[in-house]
């Protein structure tokens, strides 16, 4: 970084502080995101601390350690957010048996961009994120630093203003909530191979497209679950979702369809109209896991 450049940051040049802080905008958006489990928090957090980043560059010492002032702050300021807002309540719909990473309130984080391609994709995974949720505010922190991030122990205890012995505790700790050694979303999407992932993909959107109940249901493994926010209902089960769909379809106009891609994942985004035609904006289905056959465990 130059010298000038971080000269002229530090003597309130905007543009100059810009140009600082302007490579790590993406990267910091996608840390609040695993820290707030939220896409909308996130973009706050990172606004409040590149404000707070602005207000204290005077006091970025010469060596220039952009990326972890930075992070100091941001993580500081998730820190500060979860303690806010609370303990969030888990999703009323939860079966017994549920597991611990379906969170309702996570919000899916948009496909990754170029500047940010780096990261590791895994990591903005809607499970892993939401694993994330159930570690304590610094299990959590002290996991994203280390693991995620790279920091050393005794960066990450100098980005949280703790010691070295309390990041490797919580580490630990964190790690035993979170089975690192599950194979991930993406892992079981290579093993697919993108021929195989596309095809099961159409598939699923064909089927949509078709309003063909027969082939949505065959591709649902048998515990999975259905529900349409704001709808309060939940369908539990093969038979309880292919009633629910064959009501559907009987008295609506059709399906609507399109592709996105969330988390790091392509998926069709549809919803049946309604009898006027119209689509519900709320009203979507799209298989969150799927194995070699295809078979999705949540809609």
């Amino acid at each position: 970084m130059p010298a000038a450049l971080l000269d002229a940051a530090r003597s309130g040049d905007a543009g100059a502080f810009a140009q600082l802080v302007g490579p790590y905008r993406g990267e910091l958006q996608a840390h609040c995101y695993r820290m707030l489990g939220s896409l909308h928090d996130a973009e706050d957090v990172v606004q409040e601390s590149l404000i707070r980043a602005w207000r204290t560059v005077g006091s970025l010492d010469d060596r220039g350690f952009v990326r972890a002032w930075l992070y100091k702050i941001a993580t500081n300021r998730c820190l500060t957010a979860i303690e806010r807002r609370g303990r969030r309540e888990l999703p009323f719909d939860l079966a017994p048996r549920t597991p611990a990473t379906e969170v309702r309130w996570l919000e899916p984080y948009p496909d990754i961009s170029p500047e940010t391609r780096y990261l590791a994709r895994e990591s903005v995974e809607l499970a892993f994120v939401a694993a994330l949720q159930h570690l304590s505010a610094l299990q959590r922190a002290a996991l994203i630093l280390r693991e995620v991030l790279g920091f050393s122990a005794a960066e990450t205890a100098d980005l949280l203003d703790t010691s070295t012995a309390s990041v490797n505790s919580a580490v630990q700790r964190a790690r035993k909530v979170i089975d690192s050694t599950a194979p991930t979303q993406q892992t079981v999407l290579r093993d697919l191979g993108h021929e195989a992932t596309a095809a099961i993909i159409a598939r699923w959107a064909d089927a949509w497209e078709a309003g063909d109940v027969d082939a949505i249901v065959a591709m649902l493994a048998e515990d999975a679950r259905y529900s349409m926010p704001p709808l309060p209902e939940l369908y539990r089960g093969t038979e309880q979702i292919r009633a629910f769909l064959v009501a559907r379809c009987s008295h609506a106009g059709g399906s609507c369809l399109r592709r996105q891609t969330a988390n790091s994942r392509s998926a069709p985004t549809c919803g049946p109209t309604t009898l006027n035609g119209s689509y519900p904006a709320a009203s979507t289905s799209s298989p969150s896991g799927t194995d070699a056959s295809g078979r999705s465990s949540r809609s």
